[in-house]
């Protein structure tokens, strides 16, 4: 992709003086390469990573056109909509192939079948000798399982920070939804969730983060994701 050419894109309504636009952009272009550099572990065979940041710089501008000058509320609405924009393009490029989703859903019935007839979680042990699956394909499950979740939470935050025209009291209600939903997890998914949002930290970096395994982090995030996105539903 080329570089950004900010004079070609729309603008909603005139926002900054010349040059100032520009100016943002370049402060707020770290935040951008944070996001990329989390997404791009999980979507690396999908989008190269200076197509990553074209489309999030994309977002960017976006936010800045709707939103206004950049107060402190600023970065957490725009890493929402970054995030967004590079999603929705990944998704339209199917970058998880019909297969390897039609996979996650068989070996997810899987599970809940064995939970319900064992009447409890099912351990990993009994999981592979039920499914049949070897442990990394069953850790590559769990990870894949989790990226579902996200993208479930992420489309739920972007739609429900989306309306940036609707003024600050808006912006406060959903930031205030946001944090409630956090608040319903236990210590350790706040934590995760707030590493993976707020410091853009991806899953295996929160693994050697929390020493722990990939497997367990993925598990534990697809269980907070859960629970927010529960919540969010409830309240919307």
């Amino acid at each position: 992709m080329h570089a950004v050419d900010y004079a070609a894109q729309p603008t909603p309504r005139a926002l900054f003086a010349p040059g100032a636009e520009q100016r943002w952009v370049r402060q707020y272009l770290p935040l951008v390469k944070r996001i990329v550099s989390q997404l791009s572990l999980q979507a690396s065979q999908a989008m190269d990573r200076e197509d990553m940041e074209q489309i999030g710089l994309m977002g960017l501008l976006e936010c800045l056109r709707r939103y206004g000058e950049p107060d402190e509320q600023f970065g957490r609405f725009a890493a929402l909509r970054i995030r967004g924009a590079i999603l929705d393009e990944l998704r339209r490029l199917d970058w998880r192939p019909r297969q390897v989703r039609q996979q996650v859903h068989k070996v997810r019935d899987a599970i809940r079948a064995l939970a319900r007839r064992l009447g409890r979680v099912p351990s990993e042990e009994e999981i592979l000798a039920h499914t049949g699956l070897a442990a990394q394909d069953y850790q590559d499950y769990l990870c894949a399982d989790a990226s579902e979740a996200i993208e479930s939470l992420d489309e739920l935050l972007q739609n429900g920070h989306d309306q940036a025209t609707a003024g600050f009291e808006d912006r406060v209600h959903k930031e205030r939804l946001l944090a409630q939903a956090l608040s319903v997890l236990n210590e350790r998914e706040q934590l995760i969730l707030t590493l993976y949002y707020q410091h853009e930290l991806s899953l295996k970096e929160i693994a050697l983060v929390l020493d722990l395994t990939d497997a367990r982090v993925c598990q534990l995030s697809k269980q907070a994701l859960a629970k927010a996105c529960r919540f969010l539903t409830d309240k919307s």
